[in-house]
C-alpha cells in the first residue's frame, strides 16, 4: 500500500521578505487574513510566491469606511486550472479588526511609516500575512547595521 502524504496542521511560510528587515527599521508587526481565491490557495500550497515587492496600503472601501490592501504580492497561477485563474499580482483585501485598522492608519500618517509584508504562512490551514509597520532606514544606518552583524559573528566563531 502506499503511504498517504501528512499534511502540515501547523504554521507553514511560504514566503518571507528578507529584504525588509535590511531596508526598513519595523517597530511593530501584526498578522492579518488575506481574501483569498480557491486556485490562489491552492497555488500557495504549492509555494512560489513572491512578497519583495510588495506594500499594504489604507483605501477607502465601500461605505467609506477604511481597508487595508496589498499590493504587488504575486501569486503564480494554478497549473491545473483553466478560466478560475486570476491575475498573479492583483490587489488582495487583509482582514483586519476595525480597531487594529484604525491604529495602523494613525501610525502611518506619521511622517515615514509605512506598512511592509514579512511573512506569508499558513496557520489553522488558513492564509496569514504578517504585516510590520516600519520606517525607512538611511543608507548609513544600513552600514552600521551590517558592520554590527559581522563583528557579532566574529565574536561568535572566536569562542
Amino acid at each position: 500500500m502506499a503511504q498517504k502524504k501528512k499534511k502540515l496542521l501547523g504554521d507553514e511560510t511560504v514566503a518571507q521578505n528578507r529584504r525588509a528587515r535590511h531596508d526598513y527599521e519595523i517597530s511593530d508587526s501584526l498578522e492579518a487574513g488575506l481574501v483569498l481565491t480557491g486556485t490562489e490557495v491552492k497555488s500557495l500550497r504549492d509555494g512560489g510566491a513572491q512578497i519583495a515587492e510588495s506594500y499594504a496600503s489604507v483605501e477607502a472601501g465601500p461605505r467609506k469606511l477604511p481597508e487595508i490592501w496589498v499590493h504587488g504580492l504575486y501569486i503564480p497561477p494554478y497549473g491545473p486550472a483553466t478560466y478560475n485563474n486570476v491575475e498573479p499580482r492583483r490587489k488582495r483585501k487583509l482582514l483586519l479588526h476595525r480597531a487594529q485598522i484604525n491604529k495602523l492608519i494613525g501610525q502611518t500618517a506619521q511622517k515615514g511609516y509605512t506598512l511592509v509584508p514579512l511573512k506569508l504562512y499558513f496557520a489553522r490551514g488558513r492564509a496569514k500575512l504578517e504585516i510590520g509597520l516600519a520606517k525607512g532606514r538611511p543608507k548609513h544606518d544600513k552600514r552600521r547595521a551590517i558592520a554590527e552583524r559581522e563583528v557579532k559573528r566574529d565574536m561568535e566563531r572566536e569562542r
